[in-house]
């Protein structure tokens, strides 16, 4: 675990500046699974140098792949092909990842040996009956502790595809299951009650594994094989975000955001800033490695409550905390439904937003799947992040326009997700400092 780390947050100045924020975390995971499955070496750049994505790495080194690194951001390769891993017999360490464990699940529901993924201790508290559950299903024996981590998943089992509607929309569960299928006899189809990121079924095309998907459905058949192919991560929308709120609510402000992916099933909180009134301009489309990629530039505008539609957040799960502080401090009151998701992540990040806001002076109703927030000012105070690093970095967003500094308590897993966050932060106006 990471020693306890935590900040202070002071009114900043105007945010200015050209920032790169680092590459995707979902895309630096996956394109490490399907590259140690593929034949052939495949070449990443842009890859995200964090805890989650560096466990990942690790565990497959474990299991037998050559992982060169040859610069920050970088690695290179060997792929084994989809048999070609190798069983150990120590404890694969996903950390602090909940992505790494759920689609290692899969990837590893189909090999030859038994292998036990284990994590630290917030993750050993998150629920893993949502992907054991159907990988059983198709036929995997995966032991849990009363659902919960470390996973002991057993080798050697016989593998069928299925037809599976998920019951709640997950991109993890629907990888893993993606992924188990890539070692089953027919065809594995995953619908969804509503589409969510589609990066494992794009990686799979793009590594020239046949899959035919669409918003809220993917399918594939087994036994193929992956070709290596060179991907180029884009940077990751969920930590540009903290910036595009970060601008839009500090006067003055304008901020260009570089090579941002832009998968649609990413972009809710874009929607939902430019309906609360956000001045944010895409330039520059394009696509790397099958993600659509932009610049986006995000200027200082006046934001004003509103109710969000429910239909965008399975896009925005993970904006959600920094969108309750937009709320915050915007003009009347914002409703937010349908999020009951934000309850299993890394921390209940309802309550955990919810108590953070009156903390520093918000007015906030936390209700079973969402909140009411009514904006106004917020005032100095003491945050508990609860080791979880989106709502570490969204108060630190919120100190921007607090009449006195915000302290946030246990930072330091916000290097899970995004590293040099704080340098980043601070070099384009953010005042943070670490505190006593």
């Amino acid at each position: 675990m990471s020693s306890r780390l935590d900040w202070q947050s002071h009114a900043g100045q105007p945010l200015r500046g050209n920032l790169r924020v680092p590459g995707d975390k979902s895309v630096s995971h996956r394109s490490l699974m399907l590259a140690a499955l593929a034949e052939g070496r495949s070449h990443i750049r842009g890859f995200l140098e964090g805890e989650d994505t560096r466990a990942t790495a690790a565990v497959l080194a474990q299991l037998g792949v050559h992982i060169e690194t040859p610069a920050d951001g970088e690695r290179v390769i060997e792929g084994v092909g989809l048999h070609g891993l190798r069983g150990t017999t120590h404890a694969l360490d996903c950390g602090n990842a909940g992505t790494g464990m759920r689609l290692l699940a899969g990837l590893l529901a189909g090999q030859a040996f038994d292998s036990t993924l284990i994590g630290d201790e917030s993750l050993s508290k998150r629920p893993m009956r949502r992907v054991t559950d159907p990988l059983a299903q198709m036929g995997a024996k995966i032991d849990t502790q009363d659902g919960l981590p470390p996973l002991h998943v057993h080798g050697g089992q016989n593998l069928h595809g299925i037809h599976y509607t998920l019951p709640v929309a997950s991109a993890q569960v629907k990888s893993a299951l993606l992924l188990a299928g890539l070692y089953a006899e027919g065809e594995t189809e995953v619908i969804e009650p509503h589409p969510t990121r589609d990066y494992t079924e794009r990686m799979l095309a793009a590594f020239g594994w046949p899959i035919v998907f669409k918003p809220g459905f993917a399918r594939l058949s087994g036994k193929h094989t992956l070709r290596a192919t060179d991907v180029d991560v884009p940077a990751d929308f969920s930590s540009a975000a903290f910036f595009m709120v970060a601008a839009s609510i500090m006067p003055g402000s304008e901020l260009h955001l570089s090579a941002v992916g832009l998968n649609p099933r990413r972009t809710g909180l874009l929607h939902a800033l430019r309906l609360m009134g956000a001045d944010i301009r895409v330039e520059n489309e394009r696509e790397s490695g099958g993600e659509p990629v932009g610049d986006l530039i995000v200027r200082h505008a006046p934001l004003h409550g509103i109710e969000l539609p429910e239909a965008l957040v399975p896009d925005m799960i993970d904006e959600l905390p920094v969108l309750f502080i937009a709320a915050a401090v915007a003009k009347g009151q914002t409703v937010i439904r349908g999020a009951a998701e934000l309850r299993v992540k890394e921390s209940d990040r309802i309550a955990t937003m919810a108590a953070g806001l009156r903390a520093v002076g918000a007015a906030i109703e936390e209700t079973p799947d969402g909140a009411l927030i009514q904006g106004g000012t917020l005032s100095a105070g003491t945050v508990v992040s609860h080791g979880d690093h989106r709502i570490a970095m969204s108060f630190a967003v919120a100190g921007l326009l607090a009449q006195g500094p915000i302290r946030i308590n246990d930072c330091s897993n916000v290097a899970t997700s995004f590293p040099g966050f704080f340098e980043l932060a601070n070099g384009c106006g953010f005042t943070l400092t670490q505190a006593d």
